[in-house]
């Protein structure tokens, strides 16, 4: 079985946590309702921590509308509080509060991390980043995403156990071939720059 790569490149449209030119991207495909997701978010954010800056992670919006009612306003919350600089913010406050996601709760978060809530309530009524969130659903399917949470590592779609062992043991294994990457390509550098000297 062919493995799945994505079609859309993490790049500066994404939210995203870590350095760019880290040697792991870790991205997700989540929906803020979806259980799995949940249990996904304590281990995604203590793998952040061991890997530290050797790890960017990245959100991108799935929701699962058919089964979870509240998926959609959620992801719109988010991208608005996004636009206020505060998407991590409403992505944490989501994603610890999964028991209560309807639209009063949203305000009560919003207002919790400091947005500016008429602004705020307006994107919600006006549905402004509904567009943000269906391309990035849509950049999920093209990419084979069928379920959530499902996880990118450098592009290619990670098919093991969302445990914290098991990703920090696939995620290390890639840190640690890029950094031997990176050395022979400065090697390989150097030794051109040498010969280049020496003619």
């Amino acid at each position: 079985m062919t493995q799945s790569m994505l079609t859309l490149p993490v790049s500066g449209r994404d939210h995203t946590l870590g350095p760019a030119n880290a040697p792991a991207t870790l991205l997700e495909y989540g929906d803020y309702e979806c259980p799995h997701c949940g249990a996904a978010y304590p281990v995604v954010e203590a793998l952040r921590e061991r890997l530290g800056d050797r790890l960017r992670f990245a959100y991108r919006h799935f929701p699962l509308s058919q089964i979870h009612p509240h998926a959609e306003l959620d992801a719109e919350a988010a991208e608005a509080a996004g636009a206020q600089g505060k998407f991590w913010d409403m992505h944490h406050a989501l994603f610890t509060h999964q028991d209560a996601l309807d639209g009063a709760h949203l305000m009560r978060y919003a207002a919790a991390i400091g947005l500016d809530m008429g602004a705020f309530q307006r994107d919600l009524e006006t549905q402004a980043y509904a567009g943000r969130v269906r391309e990035d659903f849509m950049s999920g399917v093209r990419s084979g995403v069928n379920g959530t949470p499902t996880f990118f590592i450098n592009g290619a779609r990670y098919e093991g156990s969302h445990d914290f062992a098991t990703m920090l043991e696939v995620l290390n294994t890639v840190v640690e071939a890029a950094v031997v990457e990176a050395a022979v390509v400065e090697a390989a550098v150097a030794e051109a720059s040498r010969r280049e000297a020496v003619r």
